[in-house]
């Protein structure tokens, strides 16, 4: 780009001597609201531009404070262009060969310690910002270095003191003052935040440093712990400061009235807020469009002034019909009037907001004048049509009889459908009124339907189609009710194979109206084979094996024509996964380019099930993609707070706090955290390093649980697939509260078990006299009763978990995905895995008694041993079979014996850890009775059994995990002599061309297969290395 330079990542326009600074990307004076529209910002509360910002703290922007440029810019510019194409090498030996000739040029050090900070060395680049920070440094080159240095070690409180020094050397710089505010708020200091903005205020007396220092009250009162602390004092405050600026007339922004109506409503003063809102100040809230009666309706409602709702709802309505928020308004407040039996006062106003509606013949009235308004209309509107429905709805509700007056609801609902039929809306339109007709007049209204859609057929017996889009939609909005209405869900086999294949019939015609869209565009017929794809689920939930493949060959087609539709995606990532296939799920992810709060929305679909079908590679990306955005999320949301400041959308601030804690209190944060972790240690513990080193890397201790398990918050989008079935059969919030039970008790168990892991290397082998308990001083528990604790919080959540199971629940097949606890129980690892940490408390006992009085002990140890062995090849027996097979022409994957094969992986590995440990304790005895012997020069010393037990019991692990790799090997064998695509298998429903499509399917799923059994392969050798090396 001509005219720019790039300064750390940044394009910067190019400035010279006493130019002007640049104009910021934002147009100045405007901000953007949510509803997408752009409008302007008084110039007080635009954002000040300070003269050396984060990431543009190069020497050009020295150059623009004065005509005289600073010797030390041009010096300090080949680092700074070293530092943005990435060359932190570079940059580092730049500043070293600069800092040879000018010792105290503190910028140089700084810019020297972010190339450290980038090339992995952490502990020198502190050490070297905390040199230069030590010295208190006030030009905006060193300190601006020093926040973005800090901000990439994720040390947001280290800024704070920096500007608190800087602050006390230049006490009346407006720049400082304001840079040490923007720190506080980084980090939420929010008493601080308060004093910063009053100190800033006394400098340079603007109302927006004032009212940054009243918001930082308002996030006082919001963080306090203590409600009556918050509404007694800081509230207060808050509202008397504000009261002092609008008694000295001082209020001169919109923002500024927002805070005093955002301070009134949580001290709970509607009827002072009502009276700001109305009064001469609510003049100033023009930003948003009908800002001022929206908060005169809020408040209205909060003060239950349900008079002045219906009139004020009315008079809007009568402005736009079509505003549906103002019609649920109407009807509540008719309602409300109705049941208190409300009558205007004579010779008076009916309201403030002018007259009312108090009866439900005055509803009537009113909404059949708003439909002969809209025949008037150019632009049809669909508000009035369904707002005759709503009424009706709800006078069915009540029980009342004049819903009669209002017409028929079959009959409104067809004239509705004749109205707007063609438009995509139409449907969800419908949807929310179905249950106003009777089951058996379904299929008549459907019919009713179908006979005003245009449709034409070429020849007899043939299909009838639609010649045009507009049929095309309108038929569409017809095959979506009749899904809804149960009509498909009650035909036998043979109708739903018919009615596929003329939904299929219709897709391949509808595309032909699509030749000219794009890529990025839908065809106009997609949801033909959505609804076919829906049809054939039900099927195999019936027990229709092929259905499934017909399912994935219909989708993969569809996603031919129509690469950007996410319902496709979405849907093969669904049966992919519950076939076991991982392998094309992490490609489908990838290309629906999920952004920002979709990886906690809808990111369970992915991580559910890559660790647990052995694709640990794609398993721990998928985490990572997760982790990132979670880990982002709290310097992002302090951006956020920032701007919020800046720009004096003060509302925002405690919108951005709540999102930020909503996000750290997530299920599938704790989730995704949790099994990476797991996953770390499967993949590296014992191996690349210890068990130790692994644990140590990851800050893990068994005493501390970070979940909190009190606030947890299911964000889950379980809706994000498009669903047409009836309420019976669809997702209810019943399914919702069962599925986050489910996940809680799963995640409690997958927590319990990491830090049961964690603690193993705690329990290091140390010598201590003979029945003494290891306790730290203090009467502080010892390692061991944390291992002991936890297990028995294991122990109560494998209960929890298995009366969850006996509910027998089953979800919709597109509704929540169930965890993996069924199989954990039902393969047998969980009793394995908890037998491996009680024994490692009986390990402990034998260490702490020692070896003369601990028969019993031993013998214990010896029985547990054998047990794990059996219960072990028992696991392992349960993870025979073939993986793929084909019967009577049909092929049937069989993914419950690949998650029996990884949960084998995770026990085989967990008894390894279990075991080193034993070794650890074992070692030492066995050599000092070596010692003994030898000094006593005996031929033979009598083992303790403990000895011959371990041994054994190695020896066993060792045989069965060589059997496992040959069971796996074998498996290997089949899938790659397996050709899929020579096999002709059973299919009448598909067509020729789209049978290649279920070629390319069932090469997806064996290929995928085929990945997994061989990662699980290459970890179990790994694995097989470690047992061979325990030797005691």
């Amino acid at each position: 780009m001509p005219g720019t330079r790039r300064r750390c990542g940044v394009r910067v326009p190019l400035r010279g001597p006493g130019s002007r600074p640049p104009v910021p990307v934002r147009a100045p004076g405007r901000v953007w609201l949510s509803r997408g529209r752009c409008v302007p910002v008084p110039a007080r509360y635009r954002p000040r531009r300070p003269r050396g910002c984060a990431l543009r703290f190069c020497a050009l922007i020295m150059a623009a404070r004065g005509h005289v440029q600073d010797p030390n810019d041009r010096r300090l510019r080949p680092i700074y262009d070293y530092l943005d194409n990435g060359n932190n090498k570079m940059a580092i030996q730049q500043a070293d060969k600069l800092l040879k000739k000018h010792k105290d040029l503190h910028c140089a050090k700084v810019l020297k310690a972010i190339g450290l900070q980038r090339t992995g060395k952490q502990d020198e680049a502190y050490a070297l910002a905390q040199e230069v920070a030590a010295l208190e440094p006030t030009d905006d080159n060193s300190l601006q270095a020093l926040t973005i240095l800090y901000r990439e070690m994720h040390r947001p409180e280290l800024v704070t003191k920096l500007y608190e020094a800087a602050v006390k050397k230049v006490p009346n710089s407006e720049e400082y003052h304001s840079h040490l505010f923007m720190a506080y708020a980084r980090v939420g200091e929010y008493k601080k935040m308060q004093q910063a903005g009053m100190a800033l205020y006394k400098i340079v007396p603007k109302n927006p440093y004032y009212f940054w220092s009243v918001m930082s009250l308002i996030m006082q009162s919001i963080s306090a712990q203590d409600e009556n602390l918050s509404k007694t004092m800081f509230l207060p405050l808050a509202e008397r400061m504000v009261e002092k600026m609008v008694k000295e007339d001082k209020i001169e922004a919109e923002a500024e009235v927002e805070l005093y109506y955002m301070i009134l409503e949580r001290l709970e003063k509607y009827k002072e807020a009502l009276d700001v809102v109305r009064g001469k100040l609510g003049e100033k809230l023009t930003s948003e469009l009908q800002s001022r009666e929206n908060k005169c309706m809020a408040m209205y409602k909060k003060l239950c002034r349900w008079p002045e709702c219906n009139a004020l709802s009315r008079r809007l309505l009568l402005k736009n019909s079509d505003d549906w928020q103002f019609y649920i308004t109407y009807f509540d407040s008719v309602f409300q009037l109705i049941d208190e039996a409300w009558t205007p006062p004579p010779e008076e106003e009916h309201s403030l907001e002018g007259e009312v509606h108090y009866s439900i013949e005055q509803a009537v009235k009113f909404i059949e004048e708003r439909i002969t308004e809209e025949s008037k209309s150019s632009r049809p509107l669909r508000g009035p049509y369904l707002a005759k429905l709503e009424l009706i709805k709800r006078l069915r509700y009540r029980g009342c009889n004049d819903e009669y007056k209002l017409g028929d609801p079959e009959e409104l609902m067809f004239q509705y459908f004749k109205k707007f039929g063609d438009k995509p809306c139409c449907f969800t339109d419908l949807k929310v009124f179905v249950d106003l007709l009777p089951s058996n007049q379904y299929a008549q209204f459907i019919s009713q339907l179908l006979e005003v859609i245009p449709l034409s057929a070429t020849a007899e017996n043939e299909i009838a189609l639609p010649a045009d889009i507009k049929a095309l939609q309108q038929h569409l909005c017809v095959v979506q009710l009749s899904r809804l209405l149960g009509i498909y869900h009650a035909m036998d086999k043979k109708q739903k194979l018919t009615v596929v294949r003329e939904l299929m019939l219709r897709y391949h015609h509808g595309l032909e109206f699509g030749k000219s869209c794009l890529k990025t565009e839908l065809q106009f017929s997609d949801y033909y084979c959505l609804l076919a794809v829906h049809l054939l689920l039900d099927l195999w939930l019936e027990g229709e094996e092929a259905a499934v493949w017909q399912c994935l060959t219909l989708l993969e087609e569809g996603l031919s024509h129509s690469p950007s539709n996410a319902q496709f995606k979405l849907l093969l990532i669904r049966i992919y996964c519950r076939l076991g296939a991982f392998e094309p799920v992490a490609e489908l992810y990838s290309s629906l380019d999920a952004k920002h709060i979709q990886h906690d929305t809808i990111g369970y679909l992915l991580t559910r099930y890559a660790g647990s079908l052995g694709h640990y590679a794609a398993a721990s990306q998928s985490c990572n993609f997760a982790l990132r955005f979670f880990h982002s999320n709290q310097k992002d949301t302090s951006e956020y707070i920032i701007q919020a400041y800046k720009y004096g959308a003060f509302e925002k601030i405690p919108e951005f706090i709540a999102f930020r804690n909503r996000l750290n209190s997530s299920l599938h944060f704790a989730q995704v955290r949790t099994e990476r972790m797991l996953l770390d240690l499967l993949l590296e513990a014992n191996i690349s390093t210890s068990l130790e080193e692994s644990i140590k890397s990851m800050s893990l201790s068994p005493d501390e649980d970070d979940i909190p398990w009190e606030d947890l918050r299911d964000n889950r989008d379980l809706t994000v697939l498009f669903s047409w079935d009836p309420k019976d059969r669809d997702i209810s919030e019943e399914h919702r509260k069962l599925s986050l039970e489910e996940e809680t008790i799963w995640l409690r168990i997958r927590s319990l078990t990491l830090r049961l892991i964690s603690g193993l290397p705690t329990l290091s082998h140390t010598i201590q006299p003979k029945n003494s308990e290891k306790t730290a001083e203090n009467g502080v528990s010892s390692k061991i009763d944390t291992i002991r604790s936890l297990l028995q919080q294991l122990e109560a959540a494998v209960d929890s978990g298995k009366k969850f199971l006996e509910q027998k629940i089953q979800y919709p097949v597109l509704g929540p995905p169930p965890t993996r606890m069924a199989g954990f129980f039902s393969n047998g690892s969980c009793q394995c895995q908890t037998s491996l940490f009680c024994l490692v408390s009986d390990i402990y006992e034998l260490d702490t008694n020692g070896l003369e009085d601990s028969a019993e002990i031993q013998e214990r140890i010896g029985n547990s041993l054998k047990s794990l062995v059996e219960r072990l090849t028992d696991l392992f027996n349960k993870c025979k079979g073939d993986l793929i097979e084909v019967r009577d022409g049909i092929l049937k994957t069989h993914p419950n014996l690949l998650e029996n094969l990884v949960f084998f992986v995770e026990t085989i590995s967990i008894a390894l850890w279990v075991s080193s440990y034993c070794d650890s304790v074992l070692r030492p005895f066995k050599s000092n009775l070596q010692k003994k012997k030898k000094k006593k020069k005996e031929s033979s010393v009598a083992m303790p059994p403990v000895f011959t037990h371990f041994l054994d019991y190695v020896t066993e692990l060792q045989t069965l995990t060589s059997n496992v790799i040959d069971h796996i090997k074998g498996l290997e064998i089949i899938l790659t002599a397996l050709k899929l695509e020579e096999l002709s298998l059973k299919d009448t429903l598909l067509l020729q061309e789209e049978k290649k499509f279920t070629k390319t399917v069932q090469v997806k799923v064996q290929s995928s297969y085929h990945h997994s059994v061989q990662e699980i392969g290459e970890l179990l050798k790994k694995r097989l290395d470690t047992i061979k090396k325990l030797k005691i």
